[in-house]
């Protein structure tokens, strides 16, 4: 991770249409939406009512399809995914969506998110005789699905749902129909839209704009739909418990365009950075500046509040793709600046805010800060628009360990003093809840706070930790 310009990684993103001729073309538009989410893999699985055919790869979605490709995936219906590697690890076998084939018929399956109790489940499915041919824990699924004694297919998989912990957004995909499921939670993302007739689902509603399709509402906490022919079946698997909208959804993985629970991603930033600057009145400088992209509407929200100019102090290269680790500390530097340049004639000789949406392991924040400072700036104040993540995340982000979160062993002032920075504020826990608009009493819009309060909305299983973190997590 040293040479990486970002400290957190995204989520998967999921697309699914059902009842459309291009389902194929049109999931590769929707698959560049949600690029945002993943760039390790992409994937898309067709039917045309009679079998199913799968195009992955490895990469960004335009190294991975093709015209060509493309041609050969000819049907109705299809769901897609971007990967980011979270549970599992890398490689072609963990790519989704994860195609399976059987006498009783094939099904295609692709999931945002993480859970909790993957291993302990595969364990038992294990015991009873599973083979399992990828390290995903989306896999755990089908085999949970195939083990089921219910009666007909949907009762198997509302069975199978029904037994995992965690966060999780699932399509599912046979030549008869659309999965559509959300855990019961709520903490992820997950959209259902028409076009033309079809039925379009997403994770986020930037796919629908791009594809010219309308929202049509949320997918419900605990909800199976079932897509066919005949249109959409509203049917439950769970009780949707406690929402629970995982916070760095708005804070940083979200893409400013999309809506979820018709909050819009750019005014909540909006509002962060306002009620950030509301928090640090007493500060004084000259100029603000975002870490781009995330932080850009914070940074303009604060710069509206607090009457300070706001300007594009930090320019980032879109052109670079990863920057490998480097043998020296002047190698992994200079690949940090190929990915931001500061603009020298806006922060030379100013007092600059430097506006971002979070501090995971510091590394990339004593970076910029130093950037500016070399580039001029007589004084740096960082300010973070989410309040110190100290706990670790087990619902796909990538911050597993403690020690993984420098707010996990230092205080703020002990942060500031390892970033090099003049000062540093981050947003308050009531700052974040109020921006967001989605008040902690109002069952229909929660938040998962676990990475700053360590509070989990689900029971976190032994085995989702390491053994010498097990003490930590209640």
């Amino acid at each position: 991770m040293l040479g990486e310009i970002r400290g957190l990684n995204e989520e998967c993103g999921v697309f699914g249409i059902w009842g459309h001729s291009e389902s194929a073309q049109l999931s590769y538009y929707g698959l560049h939406a949600l690029q945002h989410r993943g760039q390790e893999g992409a994937g898309i699985v067709v039917t045309d009512g009679e079998a199913l055919r799968a195009v992955k790869g490895e990469g960004l979605v335009n190294d991975v399809f093709s015209e060509e490709n493309l041609k050969t995936a000819k049907g109705q219906a299809a769901i897609a995914h971007a990967r980011y590697t979270t549970a599992g690890g890398g490689g072609i076998e963990n790519v989704q969506p994860l195609l399976f084939r059987s006498s009783t018929g094939s099904m295609a399956i692709a999931h945002n998110g993480n859970l909790v109790n993957a291993n302990h489940l595969k364990q038992h499915l294990e015991r009873s005789g599973s083979i399992f041919h990828s390290s995903s824990d989306t896999e755990v699924v089908v085999h949970l699905i195939k083990k089921s004694k219910k009666p007909g297919f949907r009762a198997q998989v509302k069975e199978a749902l029904s037994l995992l912990k965690g966060a999780f957004s699932f399509l599912i995909l046979t030549k008869d129909c659309m999965m559509v499921a959300r855990d019961r939670n709520g903490l992820r993302p997950l959209s259902l839209g028409k076009l033309d007739g079809a039925w379009v689902v997403a994770s986020e509603t930037c796919a629908f704009d791009l594809i010219g399709a309308e929202f049509i509402r949320e997918v419900e906490p605990g909800e199976l739909l079932v897509i066919t022919d005949k249109g959409v079946e509203e049917d439950r698997y769970v009780e949707m418990e406690q929402r629970a909208m995982c916070a760095m959804e708005y804070v940083y993985f979200a893409r400013p365009d999309s809506n979820i629970d018709q909050i819009n991603i750019h005014m909540a930033r909006k509002r962060m950075g306002k009620r950030l600057a509301q928090e640090c009145s007493w500060l004084e400088a000259d100029v603000v500046t975002g870490v781009p992209d995330s932080s850009i509407s914070a940074a303009i929200g604060f710069a509206e509040e607090s009457g300070i100019p706001y300007e594009l102090g930090l320019i980032k290269n879109r052109y670079t793709g990863r920057t490998f680790i480097q043998p020296t500390q002047e190698l992994r530097e200079r690949g940090v600046k190929m990915k931001l340049s500061p603009v020298v004639q806006v922060v030379k000789g100013k007092r600059v805010v430097m506006v971002d949406d979070s501090i995971v392991r510091g590394t990339t924040s004593r970076r910029i800060v130093n950037m500016l400072k070399e580039a001029g700036a007589t004084e740096v104040h960082v300010v973070i628009s989410s309040p110190p993540m100290k706990n670790p995340c087990f619902y796909g982000i990538d911050t597993s360990t403690h020690e993984e979160l420098i707010a996990s062993s230092k205080n703020v002032d002990e942060i500031c003093e390892a970033i090099g920075a003049d000062s540093l504020t981050f947003l308050s826990v009531e700052g974040l809840v109020e921006a967001t608009a989605r008040p902690f009493d109002d069952e229909n819009r929660g938040l998962c706070m676990a990475c700053f309060t360590g509070d989990y909305p689900t029971e976190i299983f032994p085995d989702t930790v390491l053994p010498h973190e097990k003490e930590v997590i209640r």
